[in-house]
């Protein structure tokens, strides 16, 4: 375990699940014979892309500020986010009635900015690629006085993301694989937490874009790595590291990461339009693109004949831009 190790445990995702019920949408798990056939498996697609604001991180955040004192409410919170992070603290202060500033980085898609402001947050906008989020970020914590609530490295945000997996097991059963989007690990974390408990066989992979496998060289070397911001499709994956918090919690639990190709998350995002009628972002079709696409961790084995639980992580995705890249 490592001397970062996290004390996180089932029971934070258990009491998150108590705080965000009737909040957070009981998103749906959707099956697909189609899916099915190309994979060899039973696939079980956890639906956050249905979730409010249309992504998984409002589960996360919504726990985050419902822990808030009166101090803290009174003042209001503060992120940093590409976009559907900005979106899920914005509503869920919105919801508590409590000021939101987010920082936002200047290249963010439209659609997502364009929400977050919709659901009364104020945007602050950075250049992700010569300026950091984090220093902005706790400056102006320090000087509006305001709690920081980071997308990712939060114990309370990490145990309303494991929610997720907790419902999924409870509809769907034990798992033997269950495959998770990757960025900063937030999701991974709190997923592979949900199973320790309630599928303590399943094996845990978190799938990454190949440009931005920080993730998997950090489980691989035993340390977190910092990598310059990756160009990928996958714009809710453009972490250059892991969280603290996220990093013990996935050494302690997960298995493997894998990476997938921008082209195999467009082949994924026609596909679940095609098949399940369904859009989703190309950061959401992360963990459907390695179970559609074949990938598995090298020496592991494929999925042929085992019960797959695959995390839909998001649908915030500009139409033209959706339309673009399934048409290219």
């Amino acid at each position: 375990m490592s001397e970062n190790a996290s004390p996180l445990q089932y029971s934070d995702v258990e009491q998150a699940a108590r705080r965000i019920e009737g909040a957070a949408h009981r998103t749906p798990v959707l099956s697909s014979r189609t899916a099915d056939g190309i994979a060899g498996a039973n696939l079980f697609f956890k639906c956050e892309n249905f979730q409010r604001m249309g992504a998984f991180k409002f589960r996360g955040a919504y726990n985050a500020i419902a822990k808030f004192t009166d101090a803290q409410r009174q003042a209001g919170v503060l992120t940093f986010s590409s976009g559907n992070h900005a979106q899920a603290i914005a509503l869920s202060a919105k919801l508590a009635g409590i000021r939101a500033a987010i920082i936002m980085p200047n290249d963010a898609p439209a659609l997502k900015v364009q929400a977050t402001k919709g659901y009364g947050g104020e945007v602050i906008f950075y250049d992700r690629y010569t300026e950091n989020r984090e220093e902005i970020g706790q400056r102006l914590a320090r000087e509006r006085g305001m709690t920081l609530i980071p997308p990712y490295d939060h114990p309370d945000v990490i145990a309303g993301q494991g929610t997720a997996a907790k419902e999924l097991f409870d509809e769907a059963g034990e798992l033997d694989v269950l495959l998770v989007p990757l960025g900063g690990g937030g999701l991974l974390a709190g997923c592979a937490l949900a199973a320790s408990q309630l599928s303590p066989n399943c094996k845990i992979i978190g799938v990454e874009p190949e440009a931005g496998n920080d993730g998997q060289q950090s489980l691989r070397s035993g340390a977190i790595v910092d990598i310059g911001v990756p160009q990928t499709i996958a714009d809710g994956a453009q972490t250059s590291h892991l969280g603290r918090h996220n990093f013990a919690v996935i050494q302690r639990l997960v298995d493997d990461i894998v990476t997938v190709s921008d082209a195999q998350l467009v082949e994924t995002m026609k596909f679940l339009a095609e098949r399940m009628k369904m859009i989703v972002e190309p950061t959401g079709c992360l963990a459907a693109a390695a179970a559609l696409q074949g990938v598995y961790p090298a020496g592991g084995e494929p999925l042929a004949g085992k019960k797959v639980g695959i995390l839909i992580s998001g649908g915030n995705v500009d139409l033209g831009r959706f339309a673009s890249l399934v048409a290219g």
